[in-house]
């Protein structure tokens, strides 16, 4: 079955972004982009809120396209035009939607079966998306953490983890830090009593 895999960017003291969305302290650079890029290539399949996917695409399909387009941009440009994009979202309408699946209700029936459809093994990502990734959280979908921990102590906005009901432990499969002063941390959930 594949994994559904949250990929953020935080802060240190746990958030996503700023009370007002702002994530201009987010440290990105050529290092992060290649290192993210050989991950994200070998999957085929990104989950998205809708307001993280409206801005995905007003850019992403058109960004490789530009003259001034740098390497990362061609390279994720061309993987987002291939990519299924899985939307949660009730207003939406998939029918005018290009290689899109709307999930407006059923929610945790309807991951389910997306995660156990046959064709790639790769984790299908959720890039970004709080709001989506705190709906997932609340169902137990979320099969691991792909944090990208920025050298940040914002002290307030958009909390990665928020009404967590239980624990939930965590294996950690690997870090790596950045010259950025980022540091990534890459966890699967652990559902064994012996952790």
């Amino acid at each position: 079955m594949r994994k559904l895999i949250s990929f953020m960017h935080i802060s240190l003291d746990g958030f996503v972004a700023g009370p007002n969305g702002e994530m201009n302290w987010i440290k990105v650079d050529e290092e992060i982009f290649d290192h993210v890029g050989k991950r994200i290539g070998k999957g085929d399949a990104a989950l998205y809120g809708r307001v993280t996917y409206e801005m995905m695409e007003g850019y992403w399909p058109t960004a490789g396209d530009k003259p001034n387009a740098s390497k990362h941009d061609k390279d994720h440009s061309q993987w987002y035009k291939h990519a299924h994009k899985i939307v949660l979202s009730t207003t939406l309408n998939e029918k005018n939607l290009i290689n899109t699946t709307v999930v407006s209700d059923s929610i945790t029936e309807r991951i389910n079966t997306i995660k156990q459809s046959s064709g790639s093994n790769e984790d299908i990502l959720v890039f970004g998306s709080p709001a989506a990734t705190h709906a997932l959280m609340e169902r137990n979908l979320i099969d691991g953490y792909w944090l990208f921990v920025n050298p940040v102590i914002l002290g307030e906005g958009i909390p990665l983890f928020t009404n967590i009901k239980e624990k939930i432990n965590l294996k950690l499969l690997s870090t790596r830090s950045f010259n950025s002063g980022v540091v990534e941390v890459d966890y699967i959930v652990n559902n064994s009593s012996s952790y």
